[in-house]
């Protein structure tokens, strides 16, 4: 699942009348870039959550042929912020563990790595999956803490900063009742604290496209690097 239902607030007025999730970075929209990584890594079967400027998503990624994926659309009225709208989406998702990444990030990360942590899941008592990386400057406190594994809220080591990947149970949602408000961080610590939580520290490239300044830099860097 890509979430993809957000405002934008922090991107106006970029976000006023294009949906964050198609700003450009490198000649092509954030989620294409998504969308084409998790192809090559085999998962083309995806659930896109849409809100704001929904159509322009929509007839942006079509049914997803032409990236070589399979894309259903959980239409969201309002948007029911992470935790919410994965929970709405359940149906479409399926009774198995399921992938989830932000719209807003982009990264070198290999989703393949994935498949196995979503079979670890499968019938098991954990909840989650999550991938954390290094602080960036503008969040240098970190999320949660990453020890032989396990995920807590606090811990013996330096906190690492969620990357919007992880993989969930769906049972981690079903407390959530369709079409409500929830963030994911509220369903996480219960789960961290039963040790329920495991995790994987990514240190290859990850960006969080939360400020017109920050998708301005990551285009910087890839026409430094050649990759436009």
């Amino acid at each position: 699942m890509i979430l993809a239902a957000g405002r934008g607030e922090r991107m106006r007025p970029l976000t006023d009348r294009v949906p964050k999730a198609l700003l450009e970075v490198g000649g092509r929209p954030l989620i294409a870039h998504l969308v084409e990584r998790l192809a090559r890594a085999g998962l083309t079967e995806l659930v896109v959550n849409v809100s704001h400027l929904a159509g322009l998503i929509e007839r942006a990624l079509g049914d997803g042929s032409r990236h070589g994926v399979r894309i259903a659309y959980s239409r969201e009225e309002r948007a029911l912020e992470t935790g919410g709208g994965i929970a709405y989406a359940l149906p479409l998702l399926g009774p198995s563990p399921f992938v989830v990444v932000n719209s807003d990030i982009y990264c070198d990360f290999d989703f393949a790595r994935l498949v196995s942590a979503a079979a670890m899941l499968d019938g098991g008592t954990a909840g989650a999956h999550l991938v954390l990386v290094d602080n960036p400057a503008h969040h240098p406190r970190g999320d949660f803490c990453l020890h032989d594994g396990r995920v807590s809220a606090d811990g013996p080591r330096e906190r690492l900063t969620f990357s919007g990947i992880g993989v969930y149970a769906p049972a981690l949602f079903s407390g959530v009742a369709r079409g409500t408000r929830c963030q994911l961080a509220a369903l996480l610590r219960p789960a961290m604290a039963q040790g329920r939580v495991s995790g994987e520290h990514h240190c290859g490239l990850w960006r969080d496209i939360g400020t017109p300044q920050r998708l301005a830099e990551l285009e910087r860097g890839l026409a430094a690097a050649g990759e436009r």
